[in-house]
């Protein structure tokens, strides 16, 4: 037998890791869902939800690197994560206080800070609690919970609202459930192992004590992610596309649904490209997920935009992000010392959320500029190019591993 048929990778830790991602998205995906609705009852512009979300994700950002960097130099890990959960509760349920846009704001930006601070702390504590060989079911097991949770929210915070009859304070209130659950399973069932804290240095000799070929591995990815726009983009261009023959009420729902066959193609494919990535080269795996998103891109362009062509490109980018996500994570662990993986994984978090801002920014100007051809042109070519520079970095495997 092979130690990796041998190896329980399925462990407590996993799963209770990925429980915590779970119920914490469901939490939150319930709050992001009815933001928009709390907002519009303050009669506040919608200037500011872009407000909000930007804010919000910057200051993540920040708390991903920050985690990343000091969570190597503590001999425990896990209560820097059940922190950063309990805060990203609190968060999501003070919503339910606010009174005013700036208050939305204040709640939104806690949430996310919380988020920020625990996942790398949660990348590394999944990555410790397993071999090498089974990095890709590891994290595609977590992906895979996480988009779960993505797909429970909308649909519980739908339920809510009629239940609770559009009493937003008990609607975020309620919210503490989920939340709180993901704090007490980091808390209670989730294992860490025993570990040596790597000394003190300074936050940019930490930076580049990072490996080089880690450091062309983030290279590849931002290139990538400065196409790789949110998804939510497409449910804009779904609405666009359809309302003139379906009008606009049935084309919203229609959108809502292809999003909904997104996510769910993403939970599956998580735990399939964790597979794929345990079987095969992980950089050839993941360059193949990048030409899945330039495909999608190209079908945008060239394909004439109907129900079933949107539905095939919804699932195109449902499956892609599963292996994008899943092998972006796995490779990262498997290109560094474990003693390495709190900065490591707060070094890719960050690049990817700076990547997210660009790119949603540039393809949405480019979109309204000069028309949706030429936006997703530009994502079909930087999908390209990362995917080759995946490749090129990725060519040899990592020795012994």
């Amino acid at each position: 037998m092979t130690s990796q048929a041998r190896t329980p990778w399925l462990n407590r830790t996993v799963i209770g890791i990925g429980l915590a991602s779970l119920f914490s998205d469901w939490s939150h995906e319930v709050a992001t869902t009815v933001m928009p609705a709390l907002l519009a009852t303050l009669g506040v512009a919608a200037a500011w939800l872009g407000l909000i979300e930007g804010v919000s994700d910057g200051l993540s950002s920040f708390a991903k690197l920050a985690s990343g960097y000091y969570t190597d130099r503590l001999p425990r890990r896990k209560p820097i994560a059940v922190a950063g959960y309990i805060v990203t509760a609190l968060g999501t349920a003070a919503f339910g206080l606010a009174t005013s846009a700036w208050h939305v704001l204040a709640a939104r930006a806690t949430a996310w800070f919380g988020r920020g601070v625990r996942t790398p702390v949660r990348k590394a504590l999944l990555a410790g609690s397993v071999t090498r060989e089974t990095y890709g079911r590891a994290f595609g097991f977590e992906r895979m919970m996480d988009t779960l949770g993505a797909i429970a929210g909308p649909l519980t915070a739908v339920l809510l609202l009629q239940l609770v009859h559009k009493d937003y304070p008990t609607l975020f209130a309620l919210t503490l459930i989920p939340g709180l659950l993901a704090a007490s399973v980091m808390a209670f069932v989730v294992r860490e192992n025993q570990r040596t804290p790597v000394p003190h240095i300074s936050f940019g000799a930490s930076l580049r004590a990072l490996p080089g070929r880690l450091r062309r591995f983030l290279a590849a990815v931002t290139l990538f992610g400065m196409g790789d726009f949110a998804h939510s983009l497409l449910i804009l261009l779904a609405i666009q596309k359809l309302t003139p023959r379906w009008g606009a009420a049935t084309a919203a729902t229609i959108g809502a649904g292809l999003y909904v066959l997104h996510n769910v193609l993403y939970a599956v494919f998580s735990m399939v490209a964790g597979v794929l990535a345990d079987r095969y080269r992980k950089g050839r795996v993941l360059a193949s997920g990048y030409l899945l998103a330039a495909l999608m891109a190209v079908a945008i362009v060239v394909l004439p935009l109907n129900v079933w062509t949107l539905a095939a490109i919804f699932a195109l980018g449902g499956i892609y992000v599963a292996i994008e996500e899943t092998l972006e994570d796995s490779c990262c662990a498997e290109l560094v010392d474990e003693t390495q993986h709190g900065m490591a994984f707060g070094t890719l978090a960050t690049l990817n959320g700076i990547g997210d801002v660009v790119s949603s920014i540039v393809v949405g100007i480019l979109w309204t500029s000069y028309g949706t051809s030429l936006a997703f042109s530009y994502c079909a070519l930087l999908f390209v190019l990362g995917s080759a520079m995946i490749l090129r970095v990725t060519r040899v495997p990592v020795a012994g591993r």
